[in-house]
Order: C-alpha cells, then structure tokens, then sequence
C-alpha cells in the first residue's frame, strides 16, 4: 500500500512533464523554417537576389548567407537560421552574447555583427573552428564601448580578417590575437595614438629590433587599416616597434603631415593616404627604400611636387595621385621612380592638352589612369610600348585618328567611354595589335562599322554606345566573346546575315527599340550563354525573338529581358534547353489568361532553377504555371499588384523551390488564400520571405494598407481541420487532466496554476521590467537631430563609471532598414522603459513628433507604474499647444519636465537630474 502511494506522486509528475513539453512544442514548430525579418539566400542560385532583397556583403567565395535585422531575442533569432550557412549577419540590439552563442554553425566563415553595445564573453566564439571574417560594425556618428576579453578570440584558428568600425576599445587591453590573422580594421573609432595599439594587441609586435636588415619572416598582419579615426593626429616613437606590415591604411584620418620616423616599423610594402589633407610626400624613413605602393589620392599636394627635396621612391611600382587638383605632370618626381609600373592621375585639371616628355615615365609603366581631366585629344608625346591599359574616360575628345595611338603596340585595354567622340577615321587602331578591351559607352558615335575597328587581332570584349542612335555595319570580329550596345534612340542592324558570332557568348542590348535593315535578315549566336536585353519599346513577340536569333540557343543559360514594354502580345522561349536563370520585368504579357501564359512561357525549360518575375502584372498564380519545372530552387516575385494564389498551388507544396521571395507584392484580400499563412510558416523544406510584411486590396480603391495575414486571422474563419483538432486536443487535454485529480494531496493544482499563469502572460504579451530592451525612447526631429546626437546622446551612453551607460533608442540609428516607420516606433516604444520627447517649435509642427508623443501618453495612462515620460523644452514653447496637454497635466509630475529654453539651468545640473528621473524607471 505504501508503495502504491510512493508511486502515484510520480507518476503524475513524469505525466505532468510529458504534458508540458507537448504544449511547449506547438511553440517549437509554429515558425518551421520561415524566419522573420531573417533573408536566407544562396547566391550562387540567383547572382542579381541583392538587387530585389537586401542583404548583407558577401566575401568571395561565400554564397549561403543569413541575413537578420530588428534582433533582439539572440537564441531565437539563430533558432530559425540554417546550421550549413556561410555567411551570418545581425543586426539588432542586444545586450550580450552568451557562451558558445554560435555552437551550432560549424560552416560559419564570415559573422558580422551590428548588435548595438553588446557585452562579449571569453567563450562567445567556441566552436567557430571555419570563422575567417569577424566584424562589429555600429553606423552611427557616435562610437559606442566594447569590452573584449583578453582571450575571446584565442579559438578561432582560421580568422584571417577581423574589424571593429564606430566602436571604442578603451576598456579592453592585452587580446590575443590569432596567428592566423592578416587583416586587422580599427575605422571610425576613438583612436588617438599609434602606441595604443601595443595595449589593445601586444602580439601584434612580433620582434623589438629596430633594424630593416632582419631577414624577414612570413608577415604576421598583412594589412592594418585604421581609416577615419578622426582623433588621430600622430603617429608617435616608436608606435609600431617590431611590426612587420604589408598594408598600412590612414584614409580619411587628420595626418596633415605624415611621418614614420622612429615608429620602429620594420616592413611595409603599401601606404595608403586617401583624403587625409596632407600637402606634401611624406619623407624618406625606414622602410620607404622598399616601398611598392603609395595612394595619395583626394589630396592637396598640386603644387609640391616638384619643389623641395624629393622622397626616394625606388622600389615604388604603384603610385595614386587622383582627384589632387594636379594641373601639368609632375615630371621631375615622376623621372624619379624607375620601377613604377601603375599611375593613376584620375580626376585632375590636367587637360585641355597633355604634352608628355621623352622618358618622364618608367619603361615598366603597364597602366596609366587619365580619366576625367578635361583632355581634348588623346595625350601627345612618346608613349611606352609596354605600356597594357588606358583609361581615357569622362573626358571632352572628340575624333580619334591613326596618329592618336601611335606607340602603343602592346596595349590590351583602352577606355574611352563617355567622351565627346563623333567620329572614327579609318585605321585608328591599326597601331593596337594586341587590344583585348574596348569601350567606347556614351560617345556621339552614330554609325560603327567594322572596318572602323579593324587593326587588332585579338579584341575580345567590346562596348559600343551612343546618346542618340547607333547603326551597326559589318564586318565584325569572329573571335568576340562579350559585346554591349547601348543607345538612348535605336539600335539598327545594318545587313548583318550571314556573319555569325561564333565565339560570343555575352550580349547585351539596350535602348528604346532595336531594329534590323532589312527586316528579313538574321543574326545567329550559336555559343551565346548570357543574354540581357532592355529598354525594349518595340512589338516583342515570339516571331520577333526568331528573327533575332533564328536558331536554338543550345548553351544559354542566363536570360534577362527588362523592358518598358505596352505593346508585347506573346512570347515563347524556344531552343533553351540549358537555361537556368530566367528574370523578367516590366512586360506586358500578363494582363488577361496569365495562368495560360505564364504556363506556355515556362514550359521548354525543363533546367530552369531560378525564376525572377518583376513588374509583370501577374493576375494568378496556380499550380499549373509551373508544371515541368522540376529542378525550380528559386522564384521570385517583385512588385506585383493584386495577385491571386490559387488554392490549387497546395497540391504543388511539397515540390516548392528551396527559396521563394516576395517582394513588394499586394494580394487579393480573399479568404480563399487563407492556406498561404500555413504553408509560409510551416512549410519544412522552402524558405518564405516577405509574406510576414505583405499587404493586401479589397479592390482597386483600396489603401488602406491591410497586412495580409491580419486580414485572414480577422475575416477568413478557421476551417474544419482546425476545429477538428481543436476538439481533439480538447478531449486529449481532459482525459489527461482527470487522472491528475487523484495525485497526492492535489499536487497537481500549483502545477497547472503556473502553467495557466506563465500561458497567459505570455498571451497577453506581457513582460517584466526587466525585459526592457531599451532604458530611453529618445523623440526629436529632424532638425533637432544635430543637438541631440552631439549634445545629449554622449551624456546619457557614456558608460561607467563616467556615465550611465544608458541603452538608447534613436529613430535615425536604431530602426531597422528598409522597416515600416510606424511598426518600428511602435515595437521600440514598447520595449523602453521610458520615452524622452525633445520639444521645440519644429518638434509641434513634426507629424512624426506628435504621433510620438501621443503614442507615449497612451503608454503612461496604460502602464501605470511601468511606463514613464519626460518631456525636455530647447526652446519657448507654448504648452497649451501640447496634444492633451490637460490629461499629461495630471499624469506628470514637476520632475519630469526639463526646460533649457532660459539658459537659466547649468548643464551639469540639467544632466544630473535628467539622469535621476531616468533612474526612477
């Protein structure tokens, strides 16, 4: 008997337990693989995805990206991530990251991280063993604190590239770095000396000698970049003792003068001073004898290059000295480097004529850069048979004759696009034998004909365009493999049959019509594998489509057509069989019978994996619209306006493409696509975005913005599978419930009253204080928005022991990219213990400012004893303009306002008070 009733106690709490994990897991699997406000993508699917979804940079050689903003609960947001991605980036707010945060990706290469002033633990990073790229970034005008363990970073035994940008490492000191690390980034951070470097990384110097004759070792850094720390203003002795560099990177810093004199730098190959407002070369140091690259470019040295002692250069092969108001060549500083190889003088006054002198360049010279330096003519003078690229661009020449490229027999790439060319006499290349590259984009040419460009035997790539209209003669280049034509007008063919383009096999078409002279003839491109054509204006048809490419395309396998197109009647896509990508936009196929259309468009490409339709005017969508596409793994749908889902397209569930996108796409408010809300959050192996944000339309007059899934949960009532499991669980739940009554001395009643209550707070949406993920909700206006920045927000984030270290929420800062405004102001004023509203006459007449206020009033009345609002005057205010300024009268107190419009409150009193109302929340 004592037995049984020892036993019964357990026995309903191991029945107690499976109850509770049951109900937890309808939780679990609510979301499946749809993550929100998450973009899962691979890129090697569907190259042009960025330019519909945004998403984060990518590093070469990465594809399977995971792209999260608006976090705020770490542990969920990666619960809905792939464990096989590459490439993580978050963006959010969040407090700290845990140990062993990341445990789970194994694949993990690149992880950047726009967290806010997040808290990093010793083992945050354990189990990143592939991590090459780390980055904390934080884009904002004010650096935020970040405390880094000395060894965080010890595990991860494959990072070669780590970054901190707008963050302050002023608490942190003696990190270890990896010995695999080769790139280190320090921008836009508090920065003031070169010798802090020795506290925050020591290993960092790897010898103490001074002395350039040292063998050198593999390099432990290869590049430092500390680009745009404001506060650097030295460089200081020796600053980098021992330290061995490829790359060091000071753009955008205020080095007026810039020398490493006693830095005790023994190495460095490249030095970069891109607009740090230096006027003159830096001078001859240690390790400059071997220095091979040197960018000076946004500079302002035009006049002391050729005045006072000259640096030696001599091992200098690159040398940038664009946009520096350069006015002649310096010619003397110029004769003095004998192993330069690249020059790029971009971007100068150096035009409207170049003379160039016998011998100022280097016979090793293989690129020079003269884009957009008013040049008229080609430059005169003795160019260099060596010298491979030219780039011409964005100046005024006109004519280009045979005598402009003498001297230039072994030049592979000449850019001369967008210029004022009008003519191009015969020959003109003939001195070019070895031309790989042309580009002549946004000239005045109107007619090109093959024996214009007659002269080199191995052109390969060429562009050819026109403001206005281009005629295309033959003969042409049968050794061609990539041909863009552009024209604002018309694209005409002239007699081109017969004279097929065997080796091309990338072509692209733009302007507003393309036409063939005669109308009969015919191009053929039997190697061609991407096609893009757009601007199109012309009756684009599948009879049209034949006469331009009367054969199958056997190898083509990326199609783009974006055309502003009112008149397209049909199309068909024949002869593709090896078609992968397909991408349309703007067409004008779709407006009645698209299901039919839609279904003959797609229905040769049994290859096609990813489908981009933007702009189409797509009505429906069924099942059999995508009838054969077996290997589908992507679709995309952008910009689409009242589109209906079928309810047939259920059927096609389960042979859905891993990823489908929808952007910018309005629905049909209609109860009959109720069973896209399922299948977009429970789908197991297709990742949806975008149907979380979607809206739809009652009818054509409809604006009123209805999210689609709000509409089904409101007007469209669950269906009987629903209720058919609800009353099953129901009964389940009884039956489960009966047998607990009889437990030992009703154990099971302070079991079930947790349960019930932690459900419905949960429900509720209620949180505890603590919760908060904000202290402050900052309201101001635009043009407020320098005081605030500057004034205020350094005050209340300064963390301790100096200040509070306050968790803010700025509108310009921390609302999420390309997120509604209102659901943003909604959700972040929620979550902040208080609300600061910045006063002034700008701030009444702001829409924005009010909604603000009045939102926070709503929170003040409804939160008693939570919620807490403090209102802050920069300027003479009449507060019976104030929206419910009787109702906030009552609810506030003399504390909580703060006026500064007097003068008469020293700001160190005003400060000490603001932060004492704050502590109150």
């Amino acid at each position: 008997m004592m037995k049984s009733q020892m036993e019964r106690p357990r026995f309903c709490s191991i029945f107690f337990i499976l109850l509770l994990l049951a109900l937890v897991s309808l939780d679990w699997i609510s979301w499946a693989w749809t993550a929100p406000d998450c973009i899962i993508a691979d890129s090697l699917l569907f190259p042009n995805l960025s330019y519909y979804v945004q998403f984060c940079t990518l590093a070469p050689g990465l594809h399977l990206v995971a792209s999260c903003s608006n976090v705020k609960d770490m542990a969920q947001t990666l619960e809905r991530v792939p464990r096989d991605t590459e490439v993580l980036c978050l963006q959010g707010m969040v407090s700290s990251l845990p140990a062993n945060a990341f445990d789970d990706f194994h694949s993990l290469q690149l992880l950047r991280l726009q967290l806010g002033a997040i808290n990093i633990t010793s083992r945050t990073f354990q189990g990143l063993d592939q991590l090459q790229y780390l980055f904390f970034e934080h884009h904002a005008p004010c650096c935020l604190s970040l405390f880094l363990p000395p060894n965080c970073l010890e595990t991860l035994r494959s990072l070669s590239s780590l970054s901190f940008q707008g963050y302050c490492l002023n608490y942190s000191q003696n990190i270890n770095l990896p010995t695999s690390l080769r790139h280190l980034t320090l921008r836009n951070s508090c920065l003031t000396k070169l010798q802090e470097l020795q506290r925050l990384f020591p290993s960092l110097l790897l010898g103490s000698s001074p002395t350039p004759s040292i063998k050198l070792r593999t390099p432990f850094l290869e590049v430092l970049d500390l680009s745009y720390n404001l506060q650097l203003k030295q460089v200081g002795v020796r600053a980098l003792h021992g330290l061995k560099l490829r790359s060091l990177i000071l753009d955008g810093t205020t080095l007026k003068t810039f020398d490493l004199t006693g830095s005790g730098l023994l190495h460095l190959d490249f030095l970069s001073l891109v607009g740090t407002g230096i006027e003159k070369l830096p001078g001859s140091v240690t390790g400059y004898s071997e220095l091979r690259a040197l960018d000076l470019g946004k500079n302002q040295i035009q006049n002391n290059l050729e005045n006072g002692d000259i640096p030696s250069y001599k091992a200098l092969e690159f040398l940038g000295l664009h946009d520096n108001y350069l006015q002649s060549l310096p010619i003397r500083f110029l004769s003095t480097l004998p192993q330069l190889q690249r020059l790029n003088l971009s971007m100068n006054k150096l035009g409207p004529t170049l003379e160039i002198p016998e011998g100022v360049f280097s016979t090793n010279l293989r690129v020079l850069d003269l884009s957009h330096n008013h040049l008229c003519d080609v430059p005169h003078g003795a160019f260099l048979p060596q010298l491979q690229e030219l780039w011409l661009s964005g100046n005024n020449i006109s004519s280009l004759s045979n005598e402009s490229m003498q001297g230039l027999r072994g030049l592979r790439t000449l850019d001369l696009s967008w210029n004022q060319i009008k003519v191009l006499k015969p020959g003109w290349l003939s001195h070019l034998p070895a031309l790989t590259t042309l580009n002549l984009l946004g000239t005045y040419l109107e007619i090109i004909s093959g024996i214009q460009l007659q002269g080199p035997q191995m052109l390969r790539h060429l562009k050819l365009g026109s403001v206005e209209m281009l005629d295309i003669y033959p003969p042409w280049f049968p050794m061609l493999l990539s041909l863009e034509i552009q024209a604002e007008a018309c694209i005409r063919f002239m007699s081109l049959s017969g004279e097929p383009f065997l080796l091309l096999e990338n072509l692209t078409l733009q302007a507003s019509y393309v036409l063939r002279q005669p109308d009969t003839t015919t191009i053929h491109f039997p190697s061609l594998r991407r096609l893009t054509l757009r601007g199109y204006s012309l009756m684009l048809s599948t009879s049209q489509l034949q006469r331009f490419f009367p054969q199958q395309l056997p190898l083509l396998e990326h199609f783009s057509i974006w055309c502003d197109n009112d008149n397209a009647v049909d199309l068909h896509l024949f002869g593709m069989p090896r078609l992968r990508v397909l991408e349309l936009g703007y067409l004008n196929f779709f407006y009645e019978s698209s299901t039919v259309k839609l279904e003959m468009l797609l229905k040769e490409l049994p290859q096609l994996q990813a489908l981009a339709l933007s702009h189409l005017n797509i009505r429906n969508l069924s099942v059999s619209s995508f009838k054969g596409l077996h290997h589908l793994k992507l679709l995309l749908l952008s910009s689409q306006l009242a589109l209906e889902m079928d309810s047939n397209l259920q059927e096609f569930i389960p042979q859905m493409p891993p990823y489908v996108y929808f952007s910018n796409v309005t629905f049909t408010c209609q109860c009959e696509v109720s069973w896209v809300e399922s299948w977009a959050t429970q789908a197991p192996n297709t990742f949806v975005y975008g149907l979380e944000k979607s809206i739809c339309m009652a009818n054509a007059s409809d604006y009123s913005n209805t999210l689609l899934f709000s509409f089904l949960a409101t007007h469209c009532p669950h269906d009987t599978e629903f209720w058919g499991f609800l009353i099953s669980f129901t009964l389940v739940l009884l039956l489960t419930i009966l047998p607990l009554i009889g437990c030992h001395k009703w154990s099971w009643l302070h079991y079930l009253q947790t349960l019930l209550h932690a459900c419905w707070w949960k429900l509720g949406g209620h949180r505890l204080r603590g919760q908060f993920n904000y202290d402050v909700f900052i309201s101001y206006c635009e043009m407020d928005q320098a005081w605030v920045l500057e004034e205020l927000v350094p005050v209340l984030e300064k963390p301790p022991p100096e200040g509070e270290g306050l968790r803010l929420c700025l509108p310009a800062r921390d609302f999420g990219i390309g997120n509604d405004r209102m659901e943003s102001m909604i959700a972040c004023m929620s979550k902040s213990r208080s609300t600061l509203c910045v006063l002034t006459g700008q701030a009444l007449a702001s829409p924005w400012c009010n909604l603000e206020l009045r939102l926070a009033t709503y929170h003040l009345i409804a939160r008693p004893g939570t919620a807490r609002l403090l209102l802050l005057f920069l300027e003479p205010v009449d507060r019976q303009k104030l929206h419910g300024y009787h109702r906030l009268s009552r609810w506030l107190q003399k504390e909580d306002y703060f006026d500064l419009s007097q003068g008469g409150v020293e700001w160190d009193t005003f400060c000490e008070q603001l932060k004492r109302q704050l502590r109150k929340a």
